[in-house]
């Protein structure tokens, strides 16, 4: 087996780029305390958003507007993204990125509030994609919500899978590893789903609803 090992990663992140839109968001991130998506991931996920052209996609965990910015560059021109946070503040920053990287104010729609409490709210079948990025112990209650906004043929990405080397930590069996670990066997079990768990980021689990 391959062994990629952090050049590969380096090269992974460094292959696409950051514009200064980007290092500003991700900075503001790092300041807030928050962990983005990857270049890596983020690329992966703009390009996700192209393949399939996706003119609505919903997001758990707006964080301050990394995440998005890759998707809402890879979805179509009028394309709206909708973006769910617990915190207003880090919205208003990811609405200062998406304006500055030349979006207009309508291509983004920002929900305040706990995603659980928010996309029952959402409309069924209606998203293209959803990314989900929010509150880790919370991720296994994430996917049937995500299965019911997902139009068929529609892709789910889960975003830090791997928990920082604790999903495969025996040892621990903590609340937010734990909901990690019933995510993975649950997507990998469905029949609606086709799986990919991908090494990059902190590990991005991405399905097709077939």
């Amino acid at each position: 087996m391959i062994d990629f090992g952090p050049t590969a990663a380096t090269l992974a992140d460094t292959y696409v780029g950051e514009d200064a839109v980007l290092t500003y968001a991700r900075s503001q991130a790092a300041r807030t305390g928050i962990t983005s998506v990857s270049p890596s991931g983020g690329a992966c996920l703009r390009l996700l958003a192209a393949t399939l052209g996706a003119k609505a996609v919903a997001e758990i965990g707006t964080g301050t507007g990394v995440s998005g910015l890759y998707l809402l560059r890879g979805m179509r021109a009028d394309g709206i993204l909708t973006t769910v946070d617990p915190e207003p503040i880090r919205q208003e920053l990811a609405r200062e990125a998406y304006l500055a990287a030349g979006f207009a104010a309508n291509r983004a729609r920002f929900i305040p509030g706990r995603a659980l409490e928010v996309l029952p709210r959402l409309a069924d079948g209606q998203y293209d994609l959803v990314f989900c990025d929010g509150d880790a112990a919370e991720s296994y209650s994430y996917l049937a919500e995500s299965l019911r906004l997902l139009r068929p043929g529609g892709v789910v990405c889960f975003e830090g899978v791997f928990q920082q080397g604790r999903l495969t930590d025996p040892a621990l069996d903590d609340p937010e590893t734990g909901a990690m670990r019933e995510l993975v066997q649950a997507v990998r079990e469905s029949d609606l789903l086709l799986p990919a768990l991908l090494p990059i980021s902190d590990g991005l689990l991405c399905a097709v609803k077939r």
